[in-house]
């Protein structure tokens, strides 16, 4: 890892307006300069991929590569190779003629899991080689969930070009809950050769809300919101640097691609937006469409059946800021099994919200149970959240899709370290419940930090967890106690959990660690454990930004 921050200057200034700035020294290690063993296993399993760069006008773009099952390889931590190409007609074609900067996304939608990495691509033959320089992975917040599948290549229709939306395109964008961004700096006209930096380069990003979430208006400029995430910045820090940017809209049920390069200026206080949720807005004038139908081999559908019913049967204060909402069926029918560490997407009726606001939240209870328990921390600017807290009430109503997600336990009979930070105890918190009822005896570690008592959420059930089972281990960190919390019953150490920490429970070379928390925190601790010999294998995390 370098000591260095991966951060441009473009990125430190957009994190220092928006008064997060620590962000650089708390998640800066969370950006690797190679790629741990679950994101090339996870590249390696993807239909396609997103790929972001410029044309040979420096133009950014961003289009799909994708190709067969295993088009995607991986010979080492810092290479990915591809068996594939792109149309002719595609913008971006003639530029991976030869090395070329590029900012690379993979997303799978139906778990609604995505990793991101930049680097160089270059031909190799029949094929591409990528030089990775940074890769990260992001959370799955705002991803709407779809499947795939694939249908037979068609030579497509000729692209339309122009210069401006027209009627059609506009409606495609405002029905759009979902589309691809893609951003860079020190691109042709900077003079900015490879290997300088390895921050400089493309950035390929993934935006999604409500449909409608983007607007256009009279004079073709494309609103976008920008809503509470990881704060990296990594997409408005390079339009910092260099404003031109490109878009892409897939329409997931023909696999046309409709690509749009133009230049954005950011919006910093957006009052009186259509969107009230976002933090900033993205204006993006457009200069270039390339509008391309059935351009790909591959479709997508949300699920056929309609979202399931739940009815709110128990609501439960777990802390000062998080409440558990206890759900069952509303017509008393089994619900869908789920695995430990799952999460469960619902989908909310909010007054003064246009359609329905979706968020997805762990399920934070047993998995044997004939109910499900999601445990939502209130955000003080976020919808979802505000609305579940203060709104819903026992014998109220939620719409939900079917339980998901590959955070879960290990397949192999390994000791557990479950690790969490505030609200992310939720998924371990499932795990524990899981693994105590296996009563198989394996040795598990259950670690917990938050700020103090009063924020220190299901307390009561982890000790009773842990008093119900021999192999169990609990820990407590508290990062400041308050004068009433006494250390040696409310908590054990005084801090935030560190590497160090997990060591020093001496759980084994064969141990698998689970982390679940905020970028930097697993940042910190995932670097930590493999530079003290942890293998990067049997480490598995699971991040999250605000849930609004």
């Amino acid at each position: 890892m370098r000591s260095t921050t991966p951060f441009h200057e473009g990125e430190l200034g957009a994190q220092r307006r928006a008064g997060v700035e620590d962000i650089a020294t708390s998640a800066g290690r969370f950006i690797r300069d190679h790629m741990p063993e679950q994101h090339r296993a996870f590249f390696a399993m993807l239909p396609f991929v997103v790929i972001a760069g410029g044309d040979e006008k420096g133009r950014p773009w961003v289009t799909l590569l994708a190709g067969e099952d295993g088009f995607i390889e991986s010979p080492d931590s810092r290479t990915l190779t591809v068996a594939a190409r792109l149309d002719a007609r595609d913008p971006l074609a003639s530029a991976l003629g030869c090395a070329a900067d590029i900012g690379l996304l993979g997303i799978e939608l139906a778990t609604r899991r995505r990793n991101r990495a930049n680097g160089v691509i270059r031909p190799a033959g029949d094929a591409f080689v990528i030089d990775v320089r940074q890769s990260f992975g992001n959370c799955p917040q705002y991803i709407r969930e779809r499947e795939w599948r694939r249908v037979a290549p068609s030579p497509g229709a000729d692209a339309v070009v122009s210069d401006r939306l027209d009627a059609a395109q506009r409606a495609r964008i405002l029905a759009a809950d979902t589309f691809f961004i893609g951003s860079g700096f020190g691109s042709n006209s900077d003079h900015v050769t490879g290997g300088e930096s390895p921050s400089r380069g493309y950035d390929a990003s993934h935006r999604g809300g409500e449909p409608g979430f983007v607007r256009v208006d009279a004079e073709g400029t494309l609103h976008i919101p920008d809503y509470a995430g990881n704060n990296f910045f990594n997409t408005i820090g390079n339009l910092l640097r260099d404003p031109r940017v490109g878009l892409l809209f897939v329409d997931f049920a023909t696999g046309g691609m409709l690509q749009i390069t133009g230049r954005a200026r950011i919006d910093w206080a957006p009052a009186g937006s259509h969107d009230p949720n976002a933090k900033r807005m993205i204006e993006v004038a457009v200069e270039r469409v390339v509008d391309r139908p059935a351009a790909l081999a591959l479709r997508w559908h949300r699920e056929d059946e309609p979202p399931r019913r739940l009815r709110v049967i128990d609501k439960v204060a777990e802390s000062e800021r998080i409440t558990s909402f206890l759900l069952a069926d509303a017509e008393s029918a089994a619900l869908d099994p789920f695995e430990a560490g799952q999460h469960l997407a619902i989908e909310l009726e909010v007054p003064q919200r246009p359609g329905r606001v979706g968020r997805s939240y762990s399920l934070s209870g047993t998995p044997f149970a004939e109910t499900y328990r999601l445990s939502v921390k209130r955000e003080q600017d976020g919808t979802a959240s505000r609305f579940l807290h203060d709104r819903v009430a026992v014998g109220d109503h939620i719409e939900a899709r079917r339980p998901s997600g590959d955070f879960v336990l290990p397949r192999r009979r390994c000791p557990l370290v479950l690790v969490s930070a505030g609200v992310g105890i939720t998924p371990v918190l499932s795990m524990l419940h899981a693994v105590v009822a296996e009563n198989a005896g394996r040795p598990v570690w259950f670690v917990h930090g938050t700020r103090d008592g009063g924020t220190h959420a299901f307390r009561a059930e982890v000790e009773a967890l842990v008093a119900g089972s021999d192999g169990v281990v609990r820990r407590t960190f508290y990062s400041a106690p308050r004068a009433s919390d006494t250390a040696g019953v409310d908590y054990d150490t005084k801090g935030r959990i560190t590497a160090g920490d997990l060591l020093a429970l001496e759980a084994g070379p064969e141990a698998c660690y689970l982390l679940c928390g905020p970028a930097g925190f697993l940042a910190d601790l995932s670097a930590g454990l493999e530079a003290g010999g942890v293998s990067p294998g049997r480490i598995d995390f699971e991040t999250f930004g605000p849930r609004g």
